[in-house]
């Protein structure tokens, strides 16, 4: 324990790590039951057609086959609902968790084997015969809306966003800056892909389903509608798990299909994704085409940004609805105090896999969009980026800023913040000066080599709600329960730091519990950099509660009034006495078991519950800077140095903030450079395997500097903290696009992600031609 005793605000060990470094870890492959059976999902080869036949006969003849299913089969159970940003009209578009009548991306679930064995499952699988009646592909959101289906067109939704007299302003403005910009398509691929295991006890009438589920309160919720089942009766497990991003624990067909495959077949279920699989059906993200423009005063300073993008949302809208477009149009100014803003979102449907939510979905595309477009003011104006960033930036004192827009059911206010300061901080921490010159210097000696920075305002910390169930055994070890889910994050060490000070106890004495349905009723999961603010802070009453009530059961036992005691070291002792008797938690704990005299009229056991609710998100904020070097002969891009400045209110364990802006970084340069999920005219996927999927590996990963700065806690939770999960991403592609521009010293030469040798090439071809 720390000389103060108290444990938030230091880079503790996790307490997650032990069984994983072992190899004891339990991830959704390690979990099989007895008697379970195999599952292999049949899915369509082509990209758009109706389906004329489906011949399962040699398939179900084979030995260990146990049923094959198709779309006539499931015809009861509706297709999977919406889980955030539901707007009117989109209810038809909506993915079946198996092909109807018309097959709409190569991948989409067709038909599904049950066997005693996954290999005689994936045997079975490949006889299924599928017959398909092509139909034309539509393989670009930048089409003509096409017709979906009877009165329902290809554009689903049209996302708006703004305020103010955007034409007034740039009636008035001294110059406009236009670009058109690209951002390509591509999305979280962790380590361990999708799995779903389920197994239906008749006995106590309970259907369980083990595996990712950064929503399992929610899951739950959806498939006892979906299965016309009471939501007591499906309990959801959470193991261990190689990595979430946003893309792992949602709701999918396959999850369904488990489910219902356990409750018919009488049997346990078992489904892992591989991952081709993964690849062409778990959610894609990202690609957005940008038309924008910015009319400025003769200062540089923003009068007004409006525009228009066009979003690729694949064949169906998923449970995420229209969550991505209407962040990425509602979070495009960042930082900066805009006049008048206009945006819209057109969400269109294409031949592809469908589009979810990945690590600052909305943000990575909206950040390089507007840090393009302060960068081409700064080149048309004759100005320093930096110069033009700090005459456009929200002064602290502005704060709380309201920006008179909403999204994810809240309005969008910046609850404090100090951007300037933080800019001023980071240059200097960056030596931005004496990089610049040494840049120079490289450049003159014939080394291609370029800066660049952005700036950006990420959100975390989405309500409505959190709660915590917190108790004391009486050997004195601590228990929480949270709705919350760990993706790998830290959470369980996080929220054992919060109670460890609340309750002045070591924090490796607290046990944290998640993802169990049954263990509690109430969460909302995993996602939107949540966990740290809402659950922390739920956390740190139900310990405040503990606390209380274990000092005022020790006064009865300590025969001394609950001021006159403090709790130190998991002991109630007098503050006034250094001799004095004490009593420990567990004894505690054990004087309030029902018998007991010191009961009163209070409950049984040293428990408590700890409720957070909260109407708005608070806004963390940041600052990336890249070098890179241009190797011209062969187009290639080596970041040779990356650094971010972050400020998250207060930091609860550092060292685990620094693990995930490093992850974000590295993600971030995966979709600057490497990833794209592409296509041939015909909607055939080309990246089903990681030789054609190009991902980062550790040789393309810099050292990365991390600044973490406290500069302004948020208002809105008494920790003071903000979410730290997805601002390593967040400003990625905007760095780096700006260090590839000063390299060429063209201004504005990137105008889209990724920038691969290809694209690069190009680049140099059109540079050499200026």
């Amino acid at each position: 324990m720390a000389g103060d005793g108290r444990f938030v605000g230091r880079s503790v060990p996790r307490l997650e790590d032990a069984p994983l470094v072992v190899g004891q870890g339990r991830f959704a492959a390690d979990i099989s039951f007895a008697h379970q059976a195999y599952m292999r999902v049949v899915r369509s080869a082509h990209a758009h057609g109706r389906i004329a036949a489906i011949n399962c006969a040699d398939a179900r003849a084979s030995a260990g086959v146990i049923a094959i299913w198709t779309a006539i089969d499931v015809a009861d159970i509706p297709p999977i609902d919406f889980r955030l940003t539901r707007i009117e009209g989109l209810e038809p578009y909506r993915q079946p968790i198996l092909a109807r009548d018309r097959v709409r991306y190569v991948g989409e679930p067709v038909a599904v084997v049950f066997a005693t064995d996954a290999y005689i499952a994936e045997d079975a699988a490949d006889l299924v015969a599928v017959e398909i009646d092509d139909l034309p592909e539509v393989m670009t959101a930048d089409a003509a809306p096409v017709e979906f289906s009877a009165s329902h067109s290809t554009e689903p939704a049209v996302v708006r966003k703004g305020y103010g007299d955007v034409a007034a302003a740039f009636a008035a403005a001294q110059s406009t800056v236009t670009l058109e910009l690209k951002i390509g398509r591509h999305s979280g691929v962790p380590l361990e892909t999708r799995g779903a295991i389920a197994r239906y006890d008749p006995g106590r009438d309970v259907l369980e389903l083990f595996g990712a589920a950064k929503v399992p309160h929610w899951n739950r919720d959806a498939l006892a509608r979906m299965l016309d089942r009471p939501a007591s009766s499906v309990h959801l497990h959470e193991g261990h798990t190689g990595g979430g991003f946003g893309v792992r624990g949602e709701l999918y067909p396959e999850d369904v299909l488990a489910c219902l495959g356990a409750l018919r077949l009488h049997r346990p279920v078992k489904w892992i994704e591989d991952r081709r699989e993964h690849l062409i059906a778990t959610n894609h993200s990202r690609e957005q085409h940008y038309r924008v423009r910015a009319a400025v005063d003769g200062d540089g300073q923003l009068l007004a940004v409006d525009g228009e993008f066009l979003h690729d949302q694949g064949a169906y809208v998923r449970t995420h609805a229209v969550t991505v477009p209407d962040l990425a149009a509602t979070m495009l100014l960042g930082p900066y105090r805009v006049g008048a803003y206009g945006m819209a979102g057109r969400v269109r449907l294409t031949n592809k896999t469908p589009c979810g939510t990945y690590r600052a979905p909305g943000r990575f595309e909206s950040t390089f969009v507007r840090e393009r477009l302060m960068d081409a003011i700064a080149a048309q104006l004759g100005l320093d980026p930096t110069e033009v960033r700090r005459r456009n930036l929200i002064p602290a004192a502005a704060m709380p800023y309201a920006h008179h827009l909403d999204t994810l059911g809240t309005e969008m206010t910046y609850d404090s913040g100090d951007y300037a300061g933080l800019l001023d901080k980071a240059l200097a921490a960056a030596e931005w000066r004496a990089l610049r010159d040494d840049l120079k210097r490289r450049r003159t000696a014939g080394e291609t080599v370029g800066a660049g920075f952005a700036m950006f305002v990420e959100k975390s910390g989405l309500g409505p709600f959190d709660c915590v169930h917190a108790a004391v055994d009486t050997a004195g070890t601590v228990e929480i329960v949270t709705g919350a889910t760990s993706v790998g994050q830290g959470m369980e060490t996080v929220l054992a730091q919060i109670c460890a000070d609340e309750l002045g106890v070591d924090y490796r004495q607290v046990r944290v519990v998640h993802g169990q349905t049954d263990r509690i009723a109430y969460g909302m999961g995993t996602f939107a950099s949540r966990v740290t603010v809402m659950a922390g802070e739920a956390t740190r009453r139900a310990a405040a509660k503990l606390r209380a009530k274990a000092l005022a059961t020790a006064a009865h036992l300590l025969q001394s009034p609950p001021e006159a005691l403090e709790l130190v070291g998991g002991k109630i002792v007098r503050k006034d006495t250094a001799q004095s008797p004490s009593v420990s938690l567990g004894e505690i704990a054990s004087a309030l078991k029902p018998e007991s005299k010191f009961l009163g009229n209070g409950t049984p056991g040293l428990v408590a519950q700890g409720w957070f609710e909260s109407a708005h998100m608070n806004y963390p904020y940041g600052i990336h800077f890249a070098v890179v070097r241009i190797d011209p002969d062969i187009g290639a891009v080596a970041v040779e140095r990356y650094f971010v400045a972050y400020d998250i209110g207060k930091a609860v364990n550092p060292m685990l903030v620094e693990g995930q802006i490093a992850g974000g970084v590295a993600q971030g340069i995966g979709g600057a450079l490497f990833e794209e999920f592409r296509y041939d005219t015909r909607g055939e996927p080309i990246c089903v395997n990681f030789a054609h999927y190009t991902m980062p590996t550790a040789r393309e990963i810099p050292s990365i500097d991390v600044l973490i700065s406290e500069d302004a806690p948020s208002p809105l939770n008494s920790l003071g903290v903000k979410g730290a999960g997805e601002g390593g991403a967040n400003a990625v592609g905007a760095a780096i696009a700006a260090a590839i521009d000063d390299a060429l010293e063209w201004p504005g030469a990137v105008t889209e992600l990724p920038v691969t040798p290809q694209r690069l090439r190009e680049m140099l071809r059109a540079a050499k031609a200026r």
